[in-house]
């Protein structure tokens, strides 16, 4: 069980959501409900998670079933809602919404969606309110998503980093290094303190390539849903489509890009493409790694979060321009694409 907090303080039930899941609870004979969370404003590269949200949202019938207090969790002069101003007077503003959904899959197999910015303040709070939901709720597993800037070319497979209490789900992917310390979340103190409340917790983090990192990179997006797909059972192909369709459009204006000469990017492009192969033929080979600085130290990867997180502070959020930008072959940085 976690630990008493005052989580009920910053949200509230919706009744009529509330009711729903409990009738969907039983009528089940599964082991639980599956919940999904992703937060605006962390570490998100190519918007990796934010799209699987905003696709989850557009293509699945849903109900909110909780509200968090925004005005107690959100700093509003660290990210302004919008307003609108027509003529001569106000007429609407951009209520942050902070909320769990009750989502249905393709099959009308029922699911969780907890979603809206990261709170700014009051992450115990919040996280005891999320711990107290999942209990009441019956969640077998929370899945968090998102994606990090990392040296790798767009022309290879999107790696991904499962992390928590159920990697076993996602198999096959290996460990980039031993221990780091970077900035930290609402969603990763989230894991943290359901992991150590006895809870199942699955976080999929995908490999953007650094030159992309900026602006909307659908292929992570893809790799993630799948991943999810594969160890949830959810079915989602409408999401699925969606994001391939998008990862299409997104690959013909990089390699459009390439072919119009951009020679920083060429460069940077087949300086990553020959260390991806390289290490790719050694793990063939029966070794993890070619040469120890082919894959960031958890120094380096640190250091790269912090410099991706005080660009979208400096940008106040927003998206990077619409081209792949240069950087070195490290991963350490680098502009933003399509």
């Amino acid at each position: 069980m976690l630990e008493p907090h005052s989580g009920q303080s910053v949200y509230k039930w919706d009744q009529s959501g509330l009711e729903a899941v409990d009738a969907v609870l039983a009528e089940s004979d599964s082991a639980g409900l599956v919940m999904l969370y992703h937060f605006e404003g962390y570490m998100d590269a190519g918007d990796a998670g934010e799209q699987i949200v905003e696709r989850l949202k557009d293509t699945q019938p849903s109900t909110v079933v909780a509200r968090f207090d925004a005005d107690r969790l959100v700093d509003y002069r660290a990210r302004r809602p919008t307003m609108t101003f027509r003529r001569d007077r106000w007429v609407s503003y951009e209520t942050p919404r902070l909320d769990l959904r009750l989502v249905r899959d393709a099959t009308d197999a029922p699911f969780l969606l907890l979603s809206g910015p990261e709170p700014d303040v009051q992450w115990e709070a919040f996280t005891a309110a999320v711990g107290e939901i999942a209990e009441r709720l019956g969640v077998w597993i929370s899945v968090n998503f998102h994606g990090i800037p990392m040296g790798v070319p767009h022309t290879r497979p999107v790696g991904l980093t499962p992390h928590g209490t159920r990697t076993d789900l996602v198999p096959g992917h290996r460990a980039l290094f031993e221990e780091a310390e970077v900035p930290g979340s609402a969603a990763g103190l989230i894991e943290l303190r359901l992991a150590e409340a006895g809870h199942d917790v699955l976080g999929v983090v995908a490999h953007v390539p650094h030159y992309v990192a900026r602006s909307p990179y659908p292929d992570a997006s893809l790799v993630i849903i799948e991943a999810i797909t594969s160890a949830t059972g959810l079915v989602l192909p409408d999401v699925a489509h969606a994001l391939r369709n998008e990862a299409l459009k997104t690959q013909s204006e990089i390699e459009r890009q390439l072919a119009e000469g951009d020679e920083d990017l060429v460069a940077v492009v087949r300086g990553l493409e020959q260390q991806y192969d390289a290490l790719a033929g050694v793990e063939t080979r029966g070794s993890l790694v070619a040469e120890p600085g082919e894959l960031p130290s958890a120094d380096e990867l640190g250091a790269v979060f912090e410099r991706f997180l005080a660009e979208r502070e400096g940008e106040g959020g927003g998206k990077g321009p619409g081209r792949a930008g240069g950087g070195g072959s490290d991963g350490s940085g680098g502009d933003s694409s399509t």
